[in-house]
C-alpha cells in the first residue's frame, strides 16, 4: 500500500531533479554547474523535509552529519545529486537524485529520479522488472551485463568477466546503475571500493520494492543509519541470479589474491 512517505520521496526527488535540469540548461562551466547543483538540490531537499517532516532526522551527502540521527526513529537519507561528474558533462543522462526513508532499522520508502531520462523510479509505484532470460545454474555462457563504475571499478570484476563471460558496462551514478537493472538494461550492478549510505539507500529501497536482490558482495545485509555511514560495496540483481553472482564474486576475489 502506498504511504504518504512513498509519495513524499517521489515528489521531492522529481522536484529536485527539475531544478537541476533548469540549472543545467542555464549553462556555465562544468565545475560551476557541479558545485551549484550539489548546493541547490541539497538546500531544496533539506528545506522541504524540514517543512513536511519536522520531527525526522536527515542524513545528506552535502549536509553536516548530526549525531541525533542515531537515536531517531525516522531518518531521511538523501543524495541531492548522485553522479555529480556526469551532471557536469553535457549530454549525459546517467545522474540521479536519491531520497530514501529509514525507519527503525529498515528502508521503508524511496525514490531515484533520473531527471535527464524523464523518469522517477519509486516505492509508490515500484518498477516492473523484465523477466530474466532462462539459462543454466551458473553465469557462464549467458551473456549477462553488469554495470560498473566508470572511474573506479574493482579489480576483481575483470577476473569475474574472465571466469564467467559477463559483460562489464561502465556507467555513471550509483542510482543510474541500479536503475539500469530495474529497467532490464543490465542484469546486475556490482560495486566495491567505496560508497556511502546515501549512494545506495534510495536505489536499494526501490530495487527491493521491485522484488530484486540487494546485499553486500559477501551476501550480508546492507545496514543503514550507522554511526559510520561508509557502506563500501553492493550487489543488485534479480533474486534468481543472486546466488550465482555471489558465488562467482567470491571466486573472482579469491583468484585476485592468489
Amino acid at each position: 500500500m502506498t504511504s504518504e512517505d512513498d509519495r513524499i520521496a517521489a515528489e521531492l526527488a522529481e522536484q529536485a531533479g527539475q531544478r537541476l535540469l533548469d540549472l543545467r540548461a542555464s549553462g556555465g562551466s562544468p565545475d560551476d554547474l557541479r558545485k551549484a547543483g550539489d548546493r541547490l538540490s541539497h538546500e531544496f531537499l533539506a528545506a522541504e523535509l524540514a517543512a513536511r517532516c519536522p520531527g525526522d532526522a536527515v542524513l545528506s551527502e552535502e549536509g553536516r552529519d548530526d549525531p541525533v540521527r542515531l537515536s531517531a526513529k525516522r531518518v531521511w537519507i538523501v543524495d541531492p545529486l548522485d553522479g555529480t561528474r556526469e551532471f557536469g558533462e553535457a549530454g549525459r543522462t546517467d545522474w540521479a537524485v536519491h531520497v530514501a526513508l529509514w525507519e527503525r532499522g529498515s528502508l521503508t520508502a524511496g525514490a531515484v529520479a533520473l531527471p535527464a531520462q524523464g523518469q522517477v523510479l519509486n516505492t509508490a509505484e515500484p518498477p516492473v522488472v523484465p523477466a530474466t532470460a532462462p539459462g543454466g545454474p551458473g553465469l557462464s555462457g549467458r551473456g549477462l551485463r553488469v554495470v560498473v563504475s566508470r572511474t573506479r571499478p574493482p579489480a576483481f570484476l575483470e577476473r569475474l568477466s574472465e571466469l564467467t563471460g559477463v559483460i562489464l558496462v561502465p556507467w555513471g551514478s550509483a542510482g543510474a546503475k541500479a536503475a539500469a537493472v530495474m529497467q532490464g538494461k543490465a542484469d546486475a550492478y556490482i560495486h566495491a571500493g567505496g560508497q556511502y549510505e546515501w549512494d545506495s539507500a534510495a536505489p536499494v529501497a526501490v530495487a527491493q520494492a521491485a522484488g530484486l536482490h540487494a546485499s553486500r558482495i559477501d551476501g550480508s545485509a546492507l545496514e543503514y543509519n550507522q554511526p559510520d555511514p561508509v557502506l563500501p560495496d553492493i550487489l543488485i540483481c534479480p533474486t534468481v541470479l543472486a546466488r550465482p553472482f555471489l558465488d562467482a564474486i567470491g571466486q573472482a576475489r579469491a583468484a585476485q589474491t592468489e
